[in-house]
Order: structure tokens, then sequence, then C-alpha cells
């Protein structure tokens, strides 16, 4: 029996044979070619694209028939490497000056690109790698005529597939009842790879390194996906111990599903509200199914990505009015575009940036660009009277950037007004806290806005300078580390002292043992994907808010995070042992 260790990716446990996968290279041939042979060499080229694209659109669908649409736009990166006119014109240049058959031009550029991008220090565009080489091949094959997608016709008996790595529209072709599991040698915990695992409900462990070379074809393996560990060729005792955690969880789950429907209240009657994050109106029936609140955190970007021009006033209208008007009376909080970072957006045709997450992007892109920032206050104030509306604004580092957003808001209200346009003229207007300089200033903050909004996975990686998408670094991203503990406190008394309540809708929300301390430090909302609401619930019920206090008590005093993961898993087990893993 050996066992390796990755990093948890999607929670759960599954037992089966391994089935190594290959995302075979392709071997490309090179012939010369005639200068006349040049248009039929770009016109085979262009119908390759034509077909990926078409292929790459047809898993969208099947990803959102399953999924969601918000998954399905995962593979918009791919669908802009396709329409990227310069590339177009670098292979078009590149058969004038080497007169090589189009593959063989295509594919050394490519690589080529995909070299420069290998060789960067920022996390992200290392990782767009695997997207653009995914792209890559699929052009190949249609190139060359060869059959893509094997993991579609998956279809011998249920395996554990093992590889080095997997891109997400490969994860969105895997059969669900023939995949158990699956295992990469590289990735990380927020990889596109692993929120679809998540979504699939298919355990998952990344970044174990030697997956591949250690887990022979046909081995029976344990993957535990909620504590990242492989057990290769278990013994009798340790099959049975997995066993019983499967029936474990299955019972649960199954308990999880009585609860969604009863208040958050905790045994001693302190409630809070319990919402959930979106990206799309699709995803309102699965909000209502897990009895979420409200939404906490609608994210508005899907509307801006993947097109070629600006989505108008009227479209942004109606998105946001169909979603209040499917809540309400629960509220429906808006964030204003958070364009940048790893949002790609293709009209503007942005310069890339050697850190794009801390550059030019969110409300500093809004103040930059008031024109398209005017057209979304403006649906989202028609939009208002639809239902319960509220709104806040991202990446808030100051007063100043606050005090601008709101003179325009005001411009906005005064426009409308003018033209005799209904709207919410008491909307209720908030700041996310998710830069270190927010955080540390939010007493500043908190007299312009009538709530504040943590995001959690923004204000972890950038106070502890850690790149939550690096599986190098991945073990130093520690919501429990003393410091973070302090600043969410900090902002969450400074809000109470101001008058204004206290949302989070970070990933730390919708950790169980990160919500008993939550709870106790006195947050008003938690935000959290739809799927976990029922866990956090459970949670909520299960203990006396005067406990809760207590632990947030001890927990400031500890000095290390592993010390205080530690110690809020065991007060967690005290009041709700069957949650505790």
């Amino acid at each position: 029996m050996t066992t390796l260790k990755g990093i948890p990716a999607a929670p759960g446990v599954a037992m089966g044979k391994a089935l190594p996968f290959d995302s075979e290279e392709l071997l490309v041939p090179r012939r010369t070619i005639t200068e006349e042979q040049i248009p039929a060499e770009v016109l085979r080229l262009e119908e390759a694209l034509i077909k990926t694209r078409h292929q790459i659109v047809s898993i969208q669908k099947k990803v959102s028939d399953e999924l969601g649409q918000e998954h399905a736009e995962i593979l918009n990166a791919h669908l802009l490497v396709l329409e990227d006119q310069s590339l177009r014109e670098e292979i078009i240049t590149g058969l004038r000056k080497q007169l090589l058959n189009v593959e063989a031009i295509f594919n050394d550029i490519i690589k080529h690109h995909l070299k420069v991008f290998s060789r960067t220090e920022d996390e992200y565009l290392r990782e767009r790698t695997a997207d653009i080489d995914d792209v890559r091949k699929r052009v190949l094959r249609n190139l060359l005529g060869q059959h893509p997608d094997a993991l579609s016709q998956l279809r011998q008996e249920s395996v554990v597939l093992v590889a080095r790595d997997l891109s997400p529209s490969e994860t969105a072709q895997m059969h669900k009842g023939h995949v158990l599991a699956f295992v990469t040698d590289i990735g990380g915990r927020t990889s596109h790879t692993a929120i679809m695992a998540k979504s699939l409900e298919i355990p998952a462990v990344v970044g174990v390194e030697v997956a591949t070379r250690r887990i022979p074809k046909g081995v029976f393996v344990i993957v535990d996906g909620t504590h990242g560990q492989i057990i290769i060729e278990p013994d009798e005792a340790t099959i049975k111990r997995y066993e019983l955690e499967q029936r474990r969880g299955q019972e649960l789950n199954r308990q999880l599903l009585h609860v969604k429907d009863l208040p958050a209240e905790t045994l001693d009657h302190h409630t809070v509200v319990l919402s959930a994050n979106i990206e799309l109106p699709d995803e309102v029936p699965s909000v209502i199914a897990h009895g979420a609140n409200g939404i906490g955190l609608f994210r508005t970007e899907f509307l801006y990505l993947n097109r070629s021009d600006f989505p108008t006033e009227e479209e942004q209208y109606q998105a946001y009015s169909t979603v209040a008007e499917q809540l309400k009376p629960h509220p429906v909080i808006i964030r204003t575009m958070d364009l940048g970072g790893d949002k790609f957006f293709s009209p503007l045709q942005l310069p890339s940036e050697m850190n794009p997450f801390m550059g030019w992007r969110a409300i500093r892109f809004s103040l930059a660009r008031p024109d398209i920032f005017r057209l979304q206050l403006r649906a989202i104030l028609r939009a208002s009277v639809h239902g319960n509306l509220k709104m806040m604004y991202p990446m808030i580092s100051g007063s100043e950037e606050l005090r601008r957003a709101n003179e325009i808001l005001q411009e906005v209200k005064h426009e409308l007004a003018r033209e005799r346009v209904p709207f919410d003229d008491q909307i209720e207007v908030g700041a996310m806290i998710e830069v270190p300089s927010a955080a540390v200033t939010c007493d500043l903050l908190a007299h312009e806005v009538d709530f504040f909004s943590i995001g959690t996975n923004d204000l972890i990686q950038y106070a502890l300078a850690v790149d939550r998408v690096n599986e190098k670094i991945a073990y130093l991203y520690e919501p429990t580390h003393p410091a973070i503990l302090r600043l969410v406190k900090q902002i969450i008394d400074v809000g109470h002292a101001a008058d204004i309540w206290v949302g989070m809708c970070g990933e730390m929300a919708g950790e169980p043992p990160l919500s008993l301390l939550l709870l106790g430090m006195g947050l008003d909302e938690f935000s959290t994907s739809p799927v976990q609401l029922p866990i956090v619930k459970q949670v909520i019920r299960s203990v006396e808010h005067s406990f809760a206090k207590s632990v947030v008590e001890q927990a400031l005093k500890l000095r290390t995070g592993k010390e205080v993961e530690s110690f809020l898993i065991a007060s967690l087990k005290q009041v709700a042992p069957a949650l505790v893993e």
C-alpha cells in the first residue's frame, strides 16, 4: 500500500481501477509548398478554425446543460484564441516567409507563444497555457483529419482517471457515469478543472506531481478528494474505512436536504442571512433549490465577455431585472463589472500587464471608462424597481475611489430623474473590502456606504502575498492565518460601529469550520456557492451564538494558521461531529 499526497480539489471518496490518460502529442508533418499554394493553405486554416469553434461551442452547450452556464464560460478563453486576428496574420506571414505547410507554421507559432508564457512570472499567464495548448491540439487534429475528444469516447467500466493535466474542455467531455474520480500531476485548487470537478461532484486531487509515474494502469486506488490523498493498492482495513466514509458522506447529504428550507438561526436564536454567489441569471433555480435568502454576489462580467461589442443598457437591464423579479422580496446584490485580471474582454484589446490581478481592473477600469460605467449604473437603477436590488463596487482601495464612484452614481440618478425613468432612489450601495488598504482604513469607508462585503479570495492573497492559483505555494494560502482573522474581525467590528451590516462573498464563507468562526465574529451575511449553503446552515443551526463567540476569543490568541485550523475543527466537532471530516 502506497499513499501519494496532492492538493484537494473536489471533495469526496472514490475507489476503482486506474486508467492513465495521455492527451497525446501530435506528430506534425513538415513539407515545403509553393507561393501558389499559400491561398489553399490559408483556406485550410480557416476551415480548421471554424470547425474547432463549432466543436468548442458544442462542448459549451453540453457543459451549460449539465453544469450551468457559468461553467460553460470557462471555455471562452479557447474561443478568444480562435478569434485572435493577430495570430492569423502571424501565421500568414509565416507561410509566405517559410513556404511550409500550415500545420507546421501554426504549430511552431503556438509553441513559441506557449514557451514565452511558461517562463513568465505571472501565474495567471502560465495558467492560460493549458487553454492555448488545448486549442492548438484541436486545430491540429482538424487540419490532420484526426478525431478529438478521446474522453468523450470513454465507455468502459468506471475508472479513476490519472493524467498529467486535464484541460477544461477535456473535463467537460468526461462521462460522469464512467469517471469515478481524477488525479493530475499539476494544477491548483482554484483551477478551472478543479472548479468543474466540484460541479460534476467528482472527487479530484491535483498537483500530485508523480501520479502518472507511480500509478500504473489497472491498479486499484482510493481517491480521497477531501484530504488530497491517493492510496495505491490499499489493504482490506483501509478499504473498509473508506467505504464507511463514503456511506457517511451520502447520509450527510441526505440530512442536509432537510435543512435547506429552515431558518439560518442558532440554538439561542441569533439569525444571519445566507446568500448565494452567481455569475448568470440561469443559476437562479439552483439558488432557490439550495435555500438561499437572496444573492450576495451577482458577478456581471458575463455580459462583457466573448463578444466583439459592448453590452447595451437594455441587455443589462433585462438581465438584472429578470434576477430581481425571480428572487423578490429577497435581496440581490449586483457587483459592478470586475473586468481585467482573469477576465478577458475582446472589444477593449487590453494591453498585457505584468500583474493583471493588481492592474487596470474592477473599479479602476470603471472610473477610467465612465462611459461604460454609466451604462451599467443606468441599467442597475432601472432594474431596481423590479425587486430588492443592491449594488457594490469591487476592489475599492480608498475613499477617493469610493467618492468618485458615488458621484457618478448620483449624476446618473439625476439623469434618470430628468428623463422621468423610475428607479429606487434609496438603493443600498456597498463596497467590497478585498484590498488590504481598504481593510486597514475601513473606518474611513464605512461612512460612505450602506454595507461592506468582504471578498476574502483576493484579500487573503494580497494580505499574505500568495498567488492563490500557484500550486507551488498553495500551502501558504491560509484563511486561518492570524493576520486574516484580525483583518476580518476589524472589518466586521468597524462596520457595526458605523451602524452598517457586513457580509462576506469569498470562499471562506462556505467552509464549515470557518463558518463557526465568522458566526462568532458577528458576520451578518454569508454568501457562497449555492451547493455549500445547506452545510453552512447546518453549522449555524447546530451551535449557540455564545459558543461561537467564545471560539473567536480563543482563536485570536493562537499564533499560526495551522493551530487555528486544528482548533476550529475540534470546536466544530463538539457541536456538529457529523460535519467534521
